[in-house]
């Protein structure tokens, strides 16, 4: 293969030895990385201070940014921060004089306790001379300890609000504030999760702005078909690891803490993937502070659910501490016969070694089960052409289909931090995806006035791939010229596995023999000759792939920083395929040495106002078996991806609002080559672009008030400048806010959202119009611990298709559910 855009590693002799083996290319890079940690330890300020620059704003975004750089754990009751102002923290001090200058004034001070910190209400508020205060009015509020950790605590929950500006990792590994981090990136808060009800990943995921879903699939693969800048969202990470997206978009959100989005090409932290964005999971982490819920609601279609949420410490000092969450959830449709149960559990554990290790464990398991799932809709036409109308609750599927799968995660991590303020962190993660289903693909030239014609054609699915993962990075400053930088250098092993999987061959039909004929397609049962698969073969899938990374940011003046680094990718694919008859083959696709550069400016005018643009490259294999028409396997896509934009933090930091500007370019994009009747022969389109711009707002403008806002138009064409991905709507906004009442109505929270989106589909065959979905939510706290919440969706029953092909699939109608949270 050529090199990308002509840069490739060549004759790097040494190499690193790890649990997977020999893996090249990379040794250097972790040997500058050490070598600068060094240099940086000996000529470190003393250990007990460093440089703070942190503007003044809320109390709980000031002491959760604080939080991050000094490299303290915050376990924060919202209600004894919440309408407290801080002045901010400026200059090169302790911990013990950070924390007192964020405090100061605020009615708070930080006790030393057990080797850390406890914050309490000083002398004279606890006297009732804080005017307003909680304890004035008569209320006991909770201590918050503050306590010693190497971790880096951006925790959301417990803020109430729908923004955050503490450090995200996600699109350099580098701890950047969202106004420092130089592309377009949301962060989906846990009560933003909380509000809008929002229990899976890919749910999460589509009310971000630009993020458009193209569904053709209903309890099968829980393929969500999320697009993002007219390509699909393919990168995903937990934890700022990269994780399999096959293993990611079906969870359940219960145990994230908050789902971080940057879009565009991160091929920085990703590697190999796709432009459209990366998704990364935050897990939830154990809190000091005992806290414990217990929520079940109920709705549509006999939804029913439970989730039990228990964390805390084990000893005084709060140096162990632990969390357990688990749910379980069933509920029909109103699709007929599809039914649906999940159950999940995720357990965790953070022990602080000493002042400065932090040692982590933790496991989730996933199990879905689905009866009559939906894999492809249905056809939209007749044989004459005349539109084939079916009622929303219609199923493709016959009543023997099943989709059934498993996701498992365990994982490991150390951290420590230097003396110096450099801080080294090593994490292994296993994964594994169990899946086992009968789906079926309804086709047929239909009657107009009998409806039949139609036949059903059913595959087999069967699998258990699994992903181990180990990652590991050092970060920290170090001085030059007259300034202080930061440094990230690390690597990343993965391999993924999916061993002796049996094959039933492609969906069955009349020309393996099955008769998959039914009737009438008005008022059908699900009644279909039940088929009999025959085992075809038997395979072995193993991907491998090594990188190592280094970013730095240089800050080159008092307002302008420079965001740069590369990663080198090794990558390889081996596919066997052993058939019952035949000889056995063996694929291999490698490419080696591929060189991901990254370079990002920010530019910040003042407190509020900051300007950015970046720059990255793009590098993507193809999926096996993406063949031309002599049967060669199509070329890697390559492209380059650019965006610049304006952030402000408005409103003392309480609102986040940015706009940007992008431009993707991609050859080598595979397309079916529709010269061809066979499905499987491709051709590789050349000079694919996506261009548009976005706006974006987010926070808490007033005290009570939350809201999310954005609009995004993107536009997809080819070398020729004609339009292409027309299913992408060009054109979509999203809403959502809510309000606490004030005064003796405070118990009430209403609120409500719209999101819209322009025509979409195929021309030629079938465009759907614009239209405009609708959503409701009104809470009411019975008491303190006690509240009640009830979501609507499609608040005004719209009738639309979440995608259009060949086949359609409905959107769901007018639903509501009810939660009860208990707090104890």
């Amino acid at each position: 293969m050529g090199c990308p855009k002509g840069l490739r590693a060549r004759n790097l002799t040494l190499s690193l030895s790890c649990a997977f083996g020999q893996w090249n290319d990379i040794g250097r890079v972790l040997t500058a990385a050490a070598m600068a940690a060094v240099v940086s330890s000996a000529h470190a300020q003393a250990p007990t201070a460093q440089a703070y620059d942190i503007p003044p704003g809320p109390l709980a975004a000031t002491l959760s940014r604080l939080g991050s750089e000094a490299g303290i754990l915050l376990s924060i009751n919202a209600d004894l921060t919440r309408d407290r102002q801080s002045s901010g923290v400026r200059g090169t001090l302790s911990v013990r004089q950070a924390l007192d200058a964020a405090l100061a004034g605020t009615g708070l001070e930080a006790q030393a306790e057990n080797g850390g910190y406890r914050l309490k209400e000083t002398p004279d508020v606890q006297r009732g001379t804080r005017g307003g205060s909680a304890s004035a009015a008569g209320v006991t509020l909770a201590e918050v300890r503050v306590v010693a950790s190497a971790e880096h605590d951006a925790t959301t929950e417990g803020t109430g609000s729908y923004a955050t500006n503490a450090p995200s990792a996600t699109s350099t590994r580098l701890p950047l504030e969202w106004q420092e981090t130089p592309q377009s990136l949301t962060v989906i808060t846990r009560q933003r999760l909380d509000d809008r009800k929002l229990d899976t990943v890919s749910g999460a995921v589509e009310t971000a702005v630009g993020v458009t879903a193209f569904r053709q699939s209903m309890g099968s693969d829980l393929n969500a078909g999320l697009m993002s800048r007219g390509f699909s969202i393919a990168n995903y990470e937990v934890d700022g690891i990269p994780s399999s997206s096959q293993l990611r978009v079906g969870e359940s959100t219960v145990l994230y803490d908050r789902v971080e989005i940057v879009r565009g090409a991160t091929g920085l932290m990703s590697g190999l993937g796709s432009p459209g964005a990366t998704v990364n999971l935050m897990r939830k982490r154990p809190t000091v502070e005992t806290q414990r819920s217990i929520s079940i609601d109920a709705g549509s279609w006999n939804r029913r659910g439970a989730t039990a949420d228990l964390s805390g410490a084990f000893n005084e000092s709060g140096s162990l501490r632990g969390r357990l969450v688990v749910d379980a959830r069933n509920s029909d449709s109103w699709v007929d016969r599809l039914r649906s149960k999940t159950a999940t559990a995720y357990g965790i554990l953070e022990a602080d070694l000493t002042d400065a290790t932090l040692a982590t464990v933790g496991f989730s398991y996933q199990q879905d089960r689905n009866t009559a799932p939906q894999r492809t809709g249905f056809p939209l036409f007749n044989s004459d052409g005349s539109r084939l109308v079916l009622p929303r609750s219609f199923n493709s599927s016959p009543d023997w289909t099943y989709y059934d799968e498993n996701f498992k995660n365990a994982f490991v991590s150390l951290e420590h931090r230097l003396d110096n303020g450099w801080r080294g962190k090593l994490e292994y993660n296993y994964r594994q995806f169990r899946y086992d289903g009968i789906v079926s693909y309804l086709d047929g030239s239909f009657d107009p006035i009998t409806g039949l014609g139609g036949v059903v054609q059913p595959a087999h699915w069967i699998g258990a791939p699994e992903e181990n993962a180990l990652d590991g990075y050092v970060t920290g400053h170090f001085p030059l010229f007259g300034r202080q930088h930061e440094l990230v250098a690390g690597f990343t092993v993965s391999r993924t596995e999916n061993r002796d999987a049996p094959s039933y061959g492609w969906f069955l039909g009349p020309w393996t023999g099955y008769d998959g004929t039914i009737g009438s397609i008005q008022g059908w049962n699900g009644s279909a000759n039940v088929p009999v698969f025959d085992l075809a073969s038997r395979g072995d899938t193993k991907v491998e792939q090594d990188a190592a990374y280094v970013t730095s940011r240089l800050h080159l003046t008092d307002a302008a920083t420079l965001v740069t680094g590369a990663r080198i990718t090794d990558w390889k694919q081996t596919t066997v395929t052993r058939p019952v008859t035949g000889v056995a083959s063996r694929t291999v696709q490698q490419e080696k040495g591929i060189v991901t550069p990254y370079a990002g400016l920010v530019y910040r005018f003042d407190e509020t106002w900051s300007a950015y643009t970046s720059y990255t490259q793009i590098f993507n294999p193809q999926p096996y078996g993406t063949l031309d028409i002599n049967g060669r396997q199509i070329d890697p896509e390559e492209g380059t991806s650019i965006e610049g934009g304006v952030k402000a933090n408005l409103l003392g930091n309480r609102l986040q609002a940015s706009a940007s500007v992008f431009r993707t370019r991609l050859d080598n994009s595979a397309m079916r080559d529709e010269s061809i009747a066979s499905y499987r022969v491709f051709i590789a389109r050349k000079g694919l672009t996506s261009r548009g711009f976005e706006f974006e707002l987010a926070g808490e403008p007033l005290s009570g008030w939350n809201l999310s806002a954005g609009y995004a138009f993107t536009a997809t064409e080819d070398a020729e400048g004609a339009r292409t991905m027309t299913q992408i709507p060009r054109n979509s906004v999203k809403l959502f806010t809510t309000y606490r009442l004030p005064g003796a109505l405070r118990a009430v929270t209403v609120g409500g959202g719209i999101s819209w989106q322009s025509e979409n589909g195929y021309p030629g065959y079938y465009m759907q119009g614009s239209y405009a979905l609708a959503s409701l939510l009104a809470r009411y706290e019975i008491n303190r611990d006690l509240t009640a919440t009830l979501n609507i969706q499609n608040l005004f029953d719209r009738n639309y298709y979440t995608g259009t092909a060949t086949h359609a699939l409905y959107g769901s109608p007018r639903n509501a559910v009810v939660t009860l949270k208990y707090k104890f």
